[in-house]
């Protein structure tokens, strides 16, 4: 129960600093990627069964593959919108380093639900 709510606090937290970022600097343009944090765990659910045991396995097929490709290019995709919005001057050097902030405590959190996943206990 406590790691259930140690994740739950985790990943509100990673949510607030994604809201901060674009409240504190008046500039919505960081919650784009916010829709990446959404489409960052879909490979899992459609190809993966909705499991993430593959992730870390060396065999699978083709829909395995394409499934932690998809998985690597949304992740980096998280990372690379706010350097890109940064870069075209739409957002300011604080927002994005809040919004690395916030993307490394959400890959924190899904990692932290990966181990818990594995153990027999949860």
């Amino acid at each position: 129960m406590c790691s259930l709510a140690g994740l739950a606090f985790m990943f509100s937290a990673s949510i607030l600093l994604q809201i901060l970022a674009c409240a504190i600097y008046n500039n919505w343009w960081p919650m784009l990627s916010a829709l990446m944090y959404v489409l960052v765990p879909m490979p899992c659910l459609f190809f993966g069964g909705g499991s993430t045991h593959f992730m870390m396995s060396r065999e699978g097929g083709g829909w395995m593959d394409a499934a932690k490709f998809l998985t690597g290019a949304s992740a980096m995709g998280s990372i690379a919108i706010p350097i890109i919005l940064k870069h075209a001057h739409m957002i300011e050097t604080g927002a994005m380093l809040i919004e690395l902030v916030s993307f490394f405590i959400f890959i924190c959190t899904v990692m932290c639900f990966h181990q818990a996943s594995l153990d027999d206990d949860w």
